[in-house]
């Protein structure tokens, strides 16, 4: 499905990492703030590690490479700044939103 490009234009600028995140359509698009995220070995030197998902993706949703896309760390920030404070957590790190709050609690 072919969407919009991004409007950041009016974003702040909230971290200071440049890095890219992947992000599902539910948060950049829908406006499901994050419930989960999950930090990988990043793939390249401009990737962070960090995956987001707003929890109500079926299996069949993030089958499809057009629901999710790369985004830089600052684009997910201006979303849901909750995020931020766990940006420097390591790799290995899986953390879920804690129900009502803005405060993450780690998940393994």
């Amino acid at each position: 499905m072919a969407r919009e490009p991004l409007d950041t234009s009016g974003f702040e600028q909230l971290v200071s990492n440049s890095n890219y995140c992947a992000v599902t359509a539910k948060i950049i698009y829908e406006g499901q703030k994050v419930h989960f995220m999950y930090r990988e070995a990043p793939v390249n030197d401009t990737d962070s590690g960090w995956q987001f998902l707003a929890g109500t993706e079926t299996d069949e949703y993030l089958a499809d490479p057009d629901n999710a896309a790369m985004y830089r760390l600052n684009t997910i920030a201006n979303f849901d700044s909750a995020v931020i404070p766990y940006l420097g957590y390591p790799v290995g790190t899986d953390l879920e939103r804690i129900e009502g709050s803005n405060e993450f609690m780690a998940i393994n």
